[in-house]
């Protein structure tokens, strides 16, 4: 009862307090983190290897075990380590014990696996090392979709022209899109054709690969003015490419479009995305950490107009998942219930004391 004897010497003090207490409330409601998950903290490293060409069983044995060897002498607080060798592709999650620095961590796996890439077969890129969050998921995701554009186009919008405008938000995440089709310049070999000249497919690669190059050139000072000088070393389109000479034998130089079809494509589609029946791309939008889903949402949406204007008039962005109703649905939902809950317990006191002034004390005592 001390603390009712302070109130009744002291009224004024407390009076101030609960004043205090009712101006910083809606303050930090404001400035709260609205979401419908809370955040979930797990110590999970996930390491995405890719090498296209390679069969399951050679990426289990070449990538996956060498790649777990490494992790077992170099990283600590360890708890156990799960695996998926596929065609091309090496999925490796790290789980760590529940008290480990996450950062730490991070930094020795990365560590670990650059270490490791001069083990791994002769072309490899270093692999992809991902922090696990249960929290980073899809917050809302665009549909693109075009009457008059190709998969290509449309892939190629999303990537670069509406994807570096969303990362911009802060708190987001943009991977790549799915659907759509991804510009490659392919060369299709002519087998017959290279029999015929005595030719194999790694001669055609060496020779690519010679000849293919991107070199400083430098400058050159005539008078008072510098030129920069540009090398003759990387082909400018698809010509320049079918002219590259492979081999000289007897006086004939046998150029690449001899023995191959050089063409502008797309690499292997490996999954498809359809908007009312029709193909085209999604995009997704994910959130990073304790990052409120409401404002994500707010800022994509008032950021769509403006990147709409550089686009395609005939390109169309539709939102067909939004997670900011489910969360304006669940907060309205728990000021609904409590609306209730505190006229229910107004009623029953007033019911049983019939005071009124006990009743709006409490009452309001409530929230």
């Amino acid at each position: 009862m001390w603390i009712v004897n302070i109130a009744l010497r002291r009224p004024y003090t407390f009076i101030v307090m609960a004043l205090l207490i009712v101006l910083a409330t809606p303050l930090a409601l404001m400035r709260m983190a609205t979401d419908i998950f809370p955040e979930i903290n797990i110590p999970v490293i996930s390491i995405i290897w890719n090498y296209t060409g390679l069969s399951a069983q050679e990426v289990g044995t070449r990538i996956t075990n060498v790649n777990e060897r490494s992790l077992t002498t170099t990283v600590n607080d360890i708890e156990h380590i799960e695996s998926q060798s596929l065609a091309g592709i090496a999925v490796i999650k790290v789980f760590f014990q529940p008290n480990a620095n996450i950062q730490t961590a991070l930094a020795q796996v990365t560590s670990s696996v650059q270490a490791i890439v001069r083990q791994m077969p002769p072309g490899i890129t270093p692999p992809l090392v991902i922090k696990y969050s249960a929290s980073s998921i899809p917050v809302i995701q665009l549909g693109l979709a075009s009457p008059s554009m190709s998969e290509q186009g449309l892939f190629d919008a999303a990537v670069n022209f509406l994807r570096p405008r969303l990362i911009t938000i802060p708190g987001a995440a943009v991977p790549f899109p799915y659907g759509g089709k991804n510009r490659v310049v392919s060369v299709d070999l002519n087998t017959r054709a290279l029999q015929a000249k005595g030719l194999t497919p790694s001669d055609v690669v060496n020779a690519i690969n010679a000849q293919n190059l991107i070199l400083p050139g430098g400058t050159a000072k005539l008078g008072e003015t510098e030129y920069t000088v540009s090398m003759n070393g990387s082909p400018a389109n698809l010509e320049g490419l079918n002219a590259l000479p492979i081999r000289s034998s007897n006086g004939t130089t046998i150029t690449l479009s001899d023995v191959a079809n050089v063409r502008d494509g797309f690499s292997p589609q490996t999954n498809i995305a359809r908007q009312d029946g029709s193909r085209g791309v999604l995009l997704s939008v994910l959130k990073n950490g304790n990052s409120s889903t409401l404002e994500i949402v707010t800022k994509l949406r008032e950021l769509l107009p403006s990147v709409a204007q550089t686009l395609p008039p005939d390109l169309k962005i539709t939102p067909l998942f939004d997670q900011s109703l489910f969360v304006k649905a669940a907060i309205s939902g728990v000021i609904h219930e409590a609306l209730i809950a505190a006229c229910l317990t107004a009623a029953m006191i007033l019911l049983f004391l019939g005071n009124w002034r006990s009743t709006c004390i409490i009452a309001v005592s409530i929230p």
